[in-house]
């Protein structure tokens, strides 16, 4: 494709288009796709999420900022929530980046949710492939922020910064949304303000709660659960990735170093422990099992007869039959 050619010979315009192209999903985005694929893999995706208000725009832009000063160039996809109501979105994420504009070295896309939840837009894996075999070093991804549904990005990106600022909320609710479990890099952003050392204070109990052994009463028997300690014959044995916790003022640059340092040790991390192509191989499966649900579904739906659906909806709400039958029976009459 003559589209793809030029966006991965460095034509912005051209690149600008694809991504439309990939994120309309029509009638080119399948040969779009298949074409940038071999030129994919290299990139290093950086995921930052956090509760809205956290700042996670400007720190974004911060990294940004840093990693060109490093020589690198940078992708930036900034994904805005979709209204219920509308359909509408603002995507006004590229005026709080504006610093960066006219720099030939980074590229920002902003994307609308379009009512996908996870905190990531349907094509957001397809863009930040676009971007991969545009040749960017670095892709940042900044999610919605919706808090307790912001899970997806831990599946796409190689690493995933939490920001956290103080006075936005009790710790209790940090444990709720998952924060643990997602986090590669803590980060406690507008750590000028009151509050902070506590934030962090929690977050590092939190930290200590989920990897301390802990000595429980089992069926009346006293026992120690935890990570084990690996024996000294296993000098392949890598510890567990402990997520860093620091602290920035995104708005005046300070603590930015220290996150890009983070971010590197932590790249580091997943090849020396194999955990990198472990998570590349699981965001694999998961990429195809999504697209074969989607496609089948719309294969389903294509083909399904407009009356078949509306008598087994009215069937459905006169009790006559269950949602789950109706579906196997929807299904079992397709070819």
């Amino acid at each position: 494709m003559e589209l793809v050619e030029e966006a991965l010979s460095g034509n912005r315009r051209a690149l600008a288009r694809l991504i439309s192209q990939v994120e309309d999903n029509n009638s080119l985005a399948a040969q779009a796709r298949s074409a940038i694929y071999s030129h994919t893999g290299h990139a290093r995706v950086v995921g930052i999420t956090g509760a809205p208000g956290t700042g996670k725009s400007t720190l974004a832009s911060e990294l940004a900022k840093a990693y060109r000063h490093a020589g690198q160039t940078v992708g930036i996809v900034a994904v805005d929530p979709t209204s219920p109501f509308t359909g509408g979105a603002i995507l006004g994420d590229r005026i709080r980046m504006r610093d960066l504009a006219g720099d030939p070295g980074v590229f920002i896309r902003s994307m609308a949710t379009r009512g996908s939840l996870g905190g990531l837009a349907r094509a957001t894996a397809d863009v930040m492939q676009v971007l991969d075999a545009a040749g960017y070093d670095i892709i940042l991804v900044e999610t919605v922020g919706a808090g307790q549904s912001e899970v997806d990005i831990a599946r796409a990106a190689n690493t995933t910064i939490v920001v956290e600022a103080p006075g936005l909320g009790d710790e209790v609710q940090a444990i709720k949304a998952g924060i643990l479990e997602i986090a590669d890099v803590l980060v406690v952003n507008k750590a000028d303000r009151d509050g902070a050392a506590s934030t962090v204070r929690a977050l590092q109990a939190m930290l200590d709660l989920g990897a301390a052994p802990r000595t429980i009463l089992h069926h009346g028997m006293t026992m120690t659960v935890g990570v084990p300690i690996p024996p000294s014959q296993s000098p392949d044995f890598a510890l567990p990735w402990r997520p860093p916790i620091l602290q920035t003022v995104a708005l005046e640059g300070r603590g930015i170093g220290e996150v890009v340092e983070a971010i590197a040790r932590h790249q580091g991390h997943l090849v020396e422990s194999g955990e990198g192509e472990a998570r590349r191989r699981a965001r694999v499966e998961a990429d195809l099992v999504t697209i074969l649900r989607e496609t089948l579904l719309r294969r389903l739906m294509t083909n399904l007869a407009p009356a078949d659906l509306a008598g087994m909806v009215d069937r459905i709400a006169a009790r006559e039959i269950d949602p789950h039958t109706a579906a196997e029976e929807l299904l079992a009459q397709r070819p």
